[in-house]
């Protein structure tokens, strides 16, 4: 336990032991906290997918960093990260899917990052587990990449460490104190944490902790599962990630077998202020039922998960944070001088953690940042409060329509 800290981060997840990190590359003294173990809430139940093209020039700009900064991950921090380049391929059912592909690709191609149109016989060729009945059109993203989630956020906590910072698992943030100036301080129960800068990285808790310090967020925690097959001959690493647009599926290779996920319409959605204590990620309710409507949604153009020989080693879940409008939310907690918030991951937070993470440092620490982080900034709610179901509500349509790039 420590008396003092220059910056303190609630919440060891990607995106908190991100922005730990890369403060304390700044040379700040950081304490980190987590209610539980490092790294054990949603991070290393995530499917490490990324993907570059975003539905906007900002946010395509903080995702190819990020790509760039999990390419050398191991370099910069020494810590282990299995990355693989493998690629992506994006799959339309219709027209209207096809469309969106095309200004994908236009918007691929201004940011300068390679991605084109292929024909379903090329697409199979790179996932021959495609089978080409159903699709109107494919994009290839030959730069996409995908990683080991549980090695992220555990990297980036050691990898502060080694560099000052002091790591305090099983220490909850149970109070602020909060003064004339801003923050002062974080009460634990092992005492109280002076500092001028708290970051409030706390997951599915985020939305309690801001309220601890006094801010609303417009935030719902929201269940994404996905499950791991055992490996299936002919699997290799190589395959690319696959992404089916109007069923909101994603395929991946993993461990030698498949991984499936995808966005239903209707997710549960979770109260953290009503969860008990103790509670862990682990204890989270699961439906398999979800993820077999959802493979079986795709059985035209994946029927491999419909073959009974087919069994699933791994079948997990976590709350990854939705905004209304499907985007990070990262910045100030408006009226709280020092009280900062990361949260908002909308599922993809994973991978988008090191840019985020490296850009919310440089706010802190520079009052601005190389990636502009305006378009997911909390200043874009500011005075826009909504009550609780229309929240739920807006937050279950951005989830379940995580792949369209229009909503209507």
């Amino acid at each position: 336990m420590i008396d003092a800290a220059d910056a303190v981060v609630v919440g060891s997840g990607a995106f908190g032991s991100s922005v730990a990190y890369h403060l304390a590359r700044h040379g700040l003294q950081v304490a980190l906290l987590d209610r539980s173990r490092l790294a054990s809430q949603t991070s290393p139940r995530a499917a490490g997918l990324t993907s570059q093209v975003r539905a906007t020039p900002a946010l395509t700009a903080i995702a190819r960093r990020a790509v760039v900064k999990l390419a050398t991950f191991t370099d910069e921090t020494g810590q282990p990260l299995r990355f693989t380049q493998s690629g992506a391929l994006k799959i339309a059912r219709n027209e209207r899917d096809a469309a969106q592909l095309g200004r994908e690709v236009e918007r691929g191609r201004d940011a300068g990052i390679p991605i084109d149109f292929v024909s379903t016989a090329e697409a199979r060729r790179r996932l021959p587990i495609l089978r080409e009945r159903g699709i109107a059109a494919v994009t290839w993203s030959p730069t996409d990449c995908n990683v080991e989630p549980a090695e992220l956020p555990i990297g980036y906590c050691r990898a502060a460490e080694k560099i000052g910072a002091t790591l305090l698992p099983h220490t909850p943030a149970i109070g602020f104190e909060i003064g004339p100036r801003g923050v002062e301080g974080v009460r634990t129960p092992q005492g109280t944490i002076a500092t001028r800068v708290v970051v409030d990285a706390a997951g599915a808790w985020s939305r309690v902790v801001a309220e601890s310090l006094g801010a609303s967020l417009q935030v719902v925690p929201t269940r994404h599962q996905l499950f791991i097959t055992e490996p299936i001959p002919g699997v290799v690493p190589e395959f690319p990630i696959a992404r089916v647009i109007d069923a909101h599926v994603y395929v991946r290779h993993e461990r030698g077998g498949l991984m499936l996920g995808g966005y239903e319409s209707d997710p549960l959605q979770v109260d953290a202020a009503a969860l008990a204590p103790a509670f862990e990620m682990a204890d989270l309710p699961l439906d398999i039922e979800v993820l077999r409507r959802l493979a079986a949604s795709v059985a035209d153009q994946f029927p491999i998960f419909q073959d009974s020989a087919i069994r699933i080693a791994e079948y997990r879940g976590g709350l990854p944070m939705l905004t209304t409008d499907d985007r990070y939310l990262v910045g100030p907690l408006p009226g709280i001088a020092g009280a900062w918030v990361m949260s908002g991951c909308c599922v993809g937070g994973l991978s988008a953690s090191p840019a985020l993470g490296e850009a919310l440092a440089e706010w802190i620490v520079d009052g601005t940042s190389e990636i502009d982080l305006s378009e997911i900034s909390t200043a874009r709610f500011a005075g826009r409060e909504i009550d609780e179901a229309e929240l739920r509500e807006r937050c279950r349509r951005a989830y379940a329509t995580h792949y369209r790039a229009d909503r209507d």
